[in-house]
C-alpha cells in the first residue's frame, strides 16, 4: 500500500476534526443536530414558522382536553379533531399584456398579444387537469379579460369577482426603486386591501373539506408578488425583487399542518418564446 501524501493527511485530518465536531452537538445534552458548517448556528427569530400564521391551527385551541390513545400516550383530542384533512392550492394567475398608455382602467384592455398570452394560459389550465373550486377574478379590465378567455378552457369551472384583488402598492419596497414611487397613503389603502386579501384566500383547509381544492385567482404582478412573500414568512418588503411574466402561472400549496410550499413562480413555459413579456 503506497503511504498517504501530505496533503491526503491534511484532508483526513480536516474530515475527522468535522466528524468530531458533528458527533459532538449531536451527543451534546441540548440534542442539536448541526453539520460541520453550522456550528454555533442558531436561526434567526425571523426565520422561524411561524405555525399558527393564519391563527386556524389546532395546536392553539383554549381548554384542551387530554386522554390516553392504545398505546397510553397522552393526546389532545381537541386538536386531533380539529386538523385540516386536506390542502389547498392557490393557482395564482398575472393578466395577459395590456394597453398600459390607457388614461383609465376601462381603455387598459388586453392587446392582441395579451389574449393569445391568456388563451395559452387556459389551455395550460386544462391540460394539468386539476378538479378547479373556482376562478376568481380582479375587477380590473385587464384581469377581467384575461379571466374571461381562460374560462374558455375550464367552461364548468364558477367564476366570481373579486375587488380585493385589484392591482395597487401593497407595502413600500427594500430596496426601494427610483423608478417606481408612489405616495404613502398609496400604500396605507392599497396595503390594507392587499393583505385582507391575503387572510381571505391564503389559509389551511377547513375541518369540512375532505378533498385537495383548487383556487385560481386571475389578478395582478404586485399582488401575487405580495402574496408570495406572505405566504412564505418572507419580508414582505421584497416584493419587488421577483419578475413575473404576462399570463404567468405561480401555483401555491396550503398544507393540512399549515405549512405552505411554492410549487412554481412566475411559469410561462407553457407558451412560445415569441409571446412571452413582461411589460
Amino acid at each position: 500500500m503506497r503511504p498517504l501524501s501530505k496533503l491526503s493527511k491534511v484532508f483526513l485530518g480536516v474530515c475527522a476534526a468535522s466528524g468530531a465536531v458533528t458527533y459532538y452537538y449531536l451527543n451534546s445534552s441540548e440534542k442539536k443536530v448541526y453539520a460541520s458548517w453550522t456550528v454555533n448556528y442558531e436561526p434567526s427569530a425571523h426565520a422561524k414558522w411561524d405555525d399558527n400564521w393564519d391563527h386556524r391551527s389546532p395546536k392553539y385551541l383554549k381548554q384542551p382536553k387530554l386522554s390516553k390513545d392504545e398505546n397510553n400516550n397522552l393526546i389532545n383530542n381537541d386538536v386531533e379533531k380539529s386538523k385540516p384533512k386536506s390542502s389547498r392550492h392557490l393557482i395564482l394567475i398575472r393578466h395577459g399584456q395590456y394597453n398600459v398608455s390607457g388614461q383609465t382602467d376601462e381603455v387598459r384592455t388586453l392587446t392582441k398579444l395579451g389574449q393569445i398570452q391568456a388563451d395559452y394560459t387556459g389551455k395550460r389550465l386544462k391540460e394539468l387537469g386539476f378538479p378547479y373550486t373556482v376562478l376568481v377574478k380582479s375587477t380590473m379590465s385587464r384581469a377581467q379579460e384575461t379571466g374571461s378567455i381562460i374560462s374558455n378552457s375550464l367552461v364548468d369551472v364558477p367564476v366570481n369577482n373579486c375587488d380585493l384583488l385589484r392591482e395597487g402598492a401593497p407595502i413600500p419596497p427594500e430596496p426601494p426603486i427610483g423608478s417606481w414611487k408612489q405616495e404613502m397613503h398609496k400604500f396605507f389603502v392599497d396595503g390594507a386591501r392587499i393583505e385582507a386579501a391575503f387572510r381571505k384566500y391564503f389559509h389551511r383547509a377547513p375541518l369540512q373539506q375532505d378533498q385537495d381544492s383548487y383556487t385560481v385567482l386571475v389578478c395582478h404582478a404586485n399582488v401575487i408578488r405580495y402574496f408570495v412573500c406572505r405566504a412564505l414568512q418572507l419580508p414582505a418588503e421584497a416584493w419587488l425583487r421577483m419578475s413575473l411574466n404576462h399570463g404567468s402561472i405561480t401555483w401555491i400549496s396550503i398544507r393540512p399542518s399549515g405549512r405552505v410550499v411554492l410549487r412554481c413562480l412566475g411559469d410561462t413555459g407553457h407558451m412560445p418564446p415569441d409571446v412571452i413579456t413582461s411589460w
